[in-house]
C-alpha cells in the first residue's frame, strides 16, 4: 500500500498546539479567557471572519473577549496555541452580521480556503467544525436535556444528573477516490453543478465496513466500475460540515460506465490530454480531490497540470 505524501493537503498539518492537557485546567482556562493577548477566532452562522490586505486575503482574530461579549458570545472552545498564542473560537449570535471590525467581513471559508495562508486555513476550519459539532449536540441524545459545555468546550455533558451522558466531538469519515485506466481518469458530475463540471468519486463509509470496502461500493454504486486494486493517498480535513476525507487511488478492472444508484448525472474517462485541452472543469487547487488528480497527471506528462494553460479550475468550492 502506498505511503502519505509528505506535504500535508490544505486545511491539514501541524498549525497549531492542541493543548489537549489544558482543557481540564479551569484556573488556566478562565486567566486566557480574561487575557487582553488571547486571540479569538469569531465565527458567524459558521462563517469566518476574513480580511482583504494587500496580495490576497487573511483571517481577522480579535483580540479579548471584551469586544465580543458585547456581540453576543456562546462559551468559547479553546482550540489550542497558534503563532505563540492561546486561541479559543467564538460563535457570535446575532441576527445580522455583526460590526467586529470594519476592515473584515463574515463569509464562507469554502470560497476563500485556498487563498489563506495554510496555517489560518487550517485553524479557521477547525474553528468551524467545533463549532457546528456544539450546535448539534446542545442537548443530550439519551435523554434530551439540555447539555453543558465542559473541557474547554471539547465534552458536551448532560444537565440531567440522572443521565450523566457525555458527548465528544466526531467527524464523518468520507473515502475519496481518483480510478484510472492507464492514461484515463474516471470522473463524475453531479446535476445541481454547473455544465462541465467533474471531481472524482466520493462517499461516506458506512457501519461495519472498511476504507477499501468503501471505495470499491462507492465507485461500483455510481459507476459500475469495478477496481482491481485500492493504495492509500493520503487525508484531508473537510469541515462542511465535519467530514474527514480519506484520499485514495484506484486502478480499474472493468471499463464500462453504468450509473447504478443515479447519484451522479454523468461519469466519463478522460485522458490527460482532454484535461489538458480544458475539456473538463476541475476542482480547485486546494482540494484533496485536485491532488489525487494532479498527481496521477504529473506522473507522466512533461508539463504539470497547474502549469497546463488551457488547464480549466473550478470557480467554486470542491467537495
Amino acid at each position: 500500500m502506498a505511503l502519505p505524501r509528505s506535504a500535508p493537503n490544505h486545511l491539514a498539518g501541524p498549525y497549531l498546539e492542541r493543548l489537549a492537557q489544558l482543557r481540564k485546567d479551569e484556573a488556566r482556562l478562565h486567566a486566557a479567557l480574561e487575557n487582553p493577548a488571547t486571540l479569538f477566532v469569531p465565527i458567524w452562522r459558521s462563517h469566518s471572519f476574513i480580511a482583504h490586505v494587500p496580495g490576497g486575503l487573511t483571517a481577522q482574530f480579535v483580540h479579548g473577549l471584551q469586544q465580543l461579549r458585547a456581540l453576543g458570545t456562546a462559551d468559547p472552545i479553546l482550540l489550542g496555541e497558534f503563532r505563540g498564542q492561546l486561541c479559543f473560537a467564538a460563535e457570535l449570535s446575532s441576527d445580522e452580521p455583526p460590526v467586529v471590525d470594519p476592515r473584515a467581513e463574515f463569509v464562507d471559508l469554502r470560497g476563500v480556503a485556498g487563498n489563506l495562508m495554510r496555517d489560518e486555513a487550517g485553524l479557521l476550519a477547525y474553528a468551524r467544525a467545533m463549532v457546528l459539532w456544539r450546535e448539534r449536540h446542545r442537548f443530550c441524545g439519551r435523554c434530551g436535556a439540555p447539555t453543558l459545555a465542559a473541557e474547554g468546550g471539547h465534552v458536551r455533558r448532560c444537565s440531567n444528573e440522572r443521565c450523566g451522558n457525555q458527548q465528544f466531538p466526531r467527524i464523518d469519515p468520507a473515502v475519496i477516490v481518483l480510478v484510472t485506466d492507464g492514461d484515463r481518469a474516471l470522473l463524475g458530475r453531479q446535476a445541481a453543478w454547473p455544465v462541465g463540471r467533474y471531481s472524482t468519486i466520493a462517499g461516506f463509509v458506512e457501519p461495519g465496513e472498511s476504507l477499501e470496502d468503501a471505495v470499491a461500493r462507492e465507485v461500483h454504486e455510481e459507476t459500475g466500475i469495478e477496481i482491481a486494486s485500492v493504495d492509500y493517498h493520503s487525508s484531508q480535513p473537510w469541515p462542511f460540515p465535519s467530514s474527514l476525507m480519506l484520499g485514495f487511488s484506484a486502478r480499474a478492472a472493468t471499463t464500462r460506465i453504468r450509473r447504478i444508484d443515479d447519484e451522479l448525472e454523468d461519469a466519463r474517462w478522460f485522458t490527460r490530454g482532454q484535461i489538458a485541452a480544458g475539456e473538463v472543469s476541475l476542482p480547485t487547487t486546494h482540494s484533496i480531490s485536485f491532488r489525487l488528480i494532479e498527481d496521477w497527471y504529473d506522473a507522466a506528462s512533461a508539463i504539470p497540470l497547474r502549469e497546463e494553460p488551457a488547464a480549466r479550475l473550478w470557480t467554486s468550492p470542491a467537495r
